[in-house]
């Protein structure tokens, strides 16, 4: 009787597991070449067109006094967007996830609709509203509010564009963690403000820090809206990102580039931020 043949338990190499051990780098390969080509080869080529002309550029752009006030607005506008969207996010999230009412579905798709609008229409909107002749233009010039062409239409287009975001996050994990611990909250006399604080924030803290991370990053990043529902003047209503827009008319490509570049250090360093507190969070209680 001959010997069984010693190469019947060596995998081909076309078998199942090589296959789909193939499948599994290709896949990552591709991953990788999206977020190189798409995410950071922009970013790569923004840092290169900043220090072209030296590192001197950097302090000279971030010393003009037009530079600081479009980085002290962008700030105030988007501090304003978080507190706002953040408190009404989390009315919302929790009214979809707990309540069952007449139109709960009809809310449900109205808080996506920012993401189906142009910011551009979300502009106009607000002109429509505020503007010469507007609908509700002559009830705030009489009481001497002017909403259009100044910082109150450019918090309101934001905001709109934003109010999402918290929304989107946290309404899944509302629905995940259920109605379990918060009754039994309520069951052992906690008040609703109490059960929120002591069983409901903490098990949606992190999808609020995202969904904050990710409004942090989308309002200081807005400028179609609030291009058109600021008037575009210098040192007043010029945000970080329309002196971006007019510095590349004017031909300072480096200082737009500058500008530019911090916006997108200050998102990514939030988000950069946000992960590595949660992680070392995880990181704590498995150690516990």
């Amino acid at each position: 009787m001959s010997a069984p043949s010693s190469t019947s338990t060596v995998p081909s190499a076309g078998a199942p597991g090589g296959r789909r051990r193939l499948a599994r780098g290709a896949l990552a390969a591709a991953a990788i070449a999206y977020v190189a080509l798409l995410l950071l080869l922009p970013l790569i080529g923004i840092v290169v067109r900043a220090f072209e002309p030296g590192l001197s550029i950097v302090g000279d752009t971030l010393s003009r006094p037009e530079v600081t006030h479009a980085f002290l607005l962008t700030a105030i506008i988007t501090l304003i967007t978080i507190v706002v969207t953040t408190f009404f996010g989390l009315v919302v999230a929790w009214v979809l996830v707990r309540q069952r009412f007449i139109g709960r579905s009809f809310l449900n798709a109205v808080v996506d609709l920012p993401f189906a609008l142009s910011p551009v229409t979300v502009g106009l909107a607000a002109v429509l509203l505020f503007g010469t002749g507007g609908w509700l233009t002559d009830f705030f010039m009489a009481r001497g509010i002017q909403v259009l062409f100044a910082l109150p239409s450019m918090i309101l287009v934001t905001t709109f564009i934003c109010i999402p975001f918290t929304i989107r996050e946290v309404v899944p994990v509302l629905e995940e963690f259920g109605l379990d611990e918060e009754d039994a909250a309520r069951t052992l006399g906690a008040s609703i403000w109490q059960t929120f604080r002591m069983v409901t924030l903490p098990n949606i803290r992190w999808a609020l820090l995202y969904g904050i991370a990710l409004t942090t990053a989308r309002a200081i990043g807005e400028i179609g809206a609030v291009l058109i529902v600021s008037g575009t003047i210098a040192g007043l209503t010029e945000t970080a990102t329309i002196y971006i827009f007019t510095a590349l008319e004017e031909r300072l490509v480096a200082q737009a580039h500058v500008v530019a570049l911090v916006l997108a250090l200050t998102s990514i360093l939030v988000l950069v931020a946000i992960e590595w507190l949660h992680r070392r969070n995880e990181k704590a209680r498995s150690n516990a």
